[in-house]
């Protein structure tokens, strides 16, 4: 690990802007730990990167409602730039996407581009003013090759008078929330070995938690937590357990798939303070498609799992998808919410998982309360049994192939890793029912809005080597998924925004679109539900009903989800306009008109 304090010359732009507007504002709130807890007691503020520790995506706003939003309109708008991909052959991505959400506090905005760079605004006026613009000058050149699915970068955090940051190389940074000056500067992650970081950090107490990705690399996967004013590491936890630890039993090979085994935590966790727990997803194991490679059921990928906040001890996990040969991350963003479930009162989180069922777990334990499949087609599995686990599990057999015909396997494959003899058809695809895109809660409807992608794919298998050395930063993934519009096995991805009543979970409604849905949920106490589309549709729908009740075409796809936020006694509703990371890399064979999306890095904002 390595710590440097300075001033650089990334932060000298930040200190001259800063310097000059601040004469004519005034400071910024100091943002404390009580503040975060109580972070809806200001519902005109957005300083949690899930609006609240508990990522329910939900404004306490009510300014516009379901009466008046037909007569949104584009308030400003703010061009970040820094829109150029980078890489090389074999991996080049053309262009950055934005992915992230901006925080709002005290009528000052704080957004990131796709490569890390953080701008402050002034928006107290309604109309834009630049505070400052730091720069941690990601190589443009160098990422592209270490990274699985795009230059992204999904936001900041703030606390006291920082702002926290990273960069998709594996840095951590503070700045000085007024002038944007750099106060210190941490290597967490090791892009030596194919570690970068993409997901907002988390600010818990007087810690920075961030997670990495790197899973289709090699990678072990991990949590960590730094000294949030001087960045110095405190503890470190790693999602796969090593010899002797509880789990370590689940990796049954002789030659320590372990080591290599992914569990990566490239999204944001979650936080309860009362219990003192965070609560994080973890990504597919390593590799990804040969489940050969790395029999039994490989604790902790694709699960859900409990820390204690001040350690990083091991609480409690919860595994979706046990020997995943289908990419089903668990990554997705764990939604706290306290209501009575089937009658009973509990302390639940909500998690959308990629393998196609939404699961509400006992957050304190981790045990299962229910399960619901809310994508429409899901052949890889019957159901989930009274646990949880998928009822297609056998459990006397440590490589699992689930529901016939739907995972791709080694077959007669060779070992120069020609194509297999077995391939799969799954459903969901291994972009997931849903993916990274953040879902929403409404307390005042007690809905879980999820933003879905509806699609299959095939997949085949290859042997992947084995004592892999992920210093090679090349793909670990024995075997690849393929997407074909032409055939109907796999054919178009569409999407919705599907809602499920919490206290039951039963799917309440669904908002069908043709594309998938990329981008994200907020929700507000106006009664509405916002959501971005991937070919450039801003929308609000009717919280109960999911009817649509407001567009607005911004001619770019969207990545990012949308936040609110109140200036000047006006309510604004925000989001970030370009379509980035993985799915113009990767899925556009199955979505063929997003090929001609015109990418774009802008701000825009929305007001009455």
């Amino acid at each position: 690990m390595n710590v440097v304090w300075k001033v650089s010359h990334r932060g000298v732009l930040a200190v001259l802007l800063g310097m000059t507007v601040l004469a004519m504002t005034a400071m910024a709130g100091n943002v404390t730990h009580d503040r975060l807890v109580n972070s809806e007691n200001e519902p005109g503020n957005w300083i949690n990167h899930h609006g609240n520790y508990e990522a329910h995506r939900f404004s306490g706003l009510t300014q516009i409602n379901k009466s008046n939003v037909a007569d949104l309109k584009v308030a400003f708008t703010w061009a970040l730039g820094d829109i150029q991909g980078g890489g090389t052959a074999p991996v080049v991505f053309p262009f950055s996407g934005l992915e992230g959400t901006p925080l709002a506090e005290d009528g000052f905005l704080y957004i990131t581009s796709g490569w890390g760079v953080v701008t402050k605004l002034d928006v107290r006026g309604g109309r834009p003013v630049l505070m400052w613009r730091y720069d941690p000058e990601a190589d443009k050149d160098w990422a592209p090759s270490v990274t699985c699915c795009g230059i992204n970068n999904r936001g900041v955090a703030l606390h006291g008078e920082k702002v926290v940051g990273i960069v998709i190389d594996g840095r951590v940074f503070a700045l000085n929330k007024n002038d944007g000056s750099l106060l210190w500067e941490t290597q967490v992650a090791d892009p030596g070995i194919a570690e970068v970081m993409t997901g907002a950090p988390l600010v818990v107490k007087d810690m920075v938690l961030t997670g990495m990705a790197g899973a289709e690399f090699g990678v072990r996967g991990w949590i960590a937590a730094l000294d949030v004013n001087s960045g110095k590491e405190i503890w470190r936890t790693h999602t796969i357990p090593g010899p002797g630890e509880p789990g370590h039993e689940t990796w049954k090979d002789d030659y320590g798939a372990w080591k290599t085994g992914g569990g990566s935590t490239w999204v944001t966790g979650s936080y309860d303070p009362e219990l003192n727990i965070i609560v994080w997803g973890t990504a597919n194991p390593g590799p990804d498609w040969d489940n050969a490679y790395r029999p039994g059921d490989n604790l902790w990928t694709d699960s859900t799992i409990g820390l204690d906040a001040d350690t990083g001890k091991f609480l409690w996990g919860f595994q979706h998808t046990p020997n995943d040969p289908y990419d089903y991350d668990s990554i997705a963003e764990n939604t706290f919410v306290d209501t009575n479930i089937n009658g009973q009162y509990v302390r639940a989180t909500l998690h959308a998982n990629r393998n196609g069922f939404a699961y509400a777990l006992d957050r304190s334990s981790g045990k299962y309360i229910w399960g619901t499949q809310f994508v429409k087609k899901l052949n890889w599995t019957k159901g989930l049994d009274e646990n949880g686990r998928p009822a297609s599990y056998d459990p006397n057999t440590d490589i699992q192939t689930y529901e016939p015909g739907t995972a791709a396997g080694r077959g007669s494959v060779t070992e120069e890793g020609e194509r297999g003899a077995v391939e799969g058809i799954s459903c969901p695809a291994h972009t997931g029912g849903k993916n990274w895109p953040p879902t929403a809660y409404s307390p005042h409807t007690g809905l879980y809005y999820i933003p879905v992608i509806e699609s299959c794919n095939k997949a085949f298998a290859q042997v992947a080597p084995k004592n892999w050395d992920p210093a090679s930063r090349e793909w670990f993934l024995g075997g690849a998924p393929y997407f074909t519009f032409e055939d109907p096995a796999s054919g178009r991805i569409t999407g919705s925004v599907t809602a499920i009543d919490v206290s039951t979970g039963a799917v309440r409604g669904k908002w069908e679109t043709k594309f998938p849905l990329l981008g994200g949920i907020m929700a507000t106490a106006g009664g509405l539900v916002f959501t971005g589309l991937a070919d450039g549709g801003v929308v609000a729908l009717d919280a109960d009903t999911l009817q649509e009740l407001w567009r607005f075409e911004t001619g770019s796809g969207i990545n990012a989800p949308p936040m609110s936020y109140m200036a000047g006694g006006k309510q604004y509703i925000a989001i970030l306009v370009g379509l980035g990371g993985a799915w113009p890399q990767w899925f556009t064979d199955s979505t063929p008109e997003l090929k001609k999306a015109v990418p774009s890095n802008v701000l825009y904002v929305f007001s009455l």
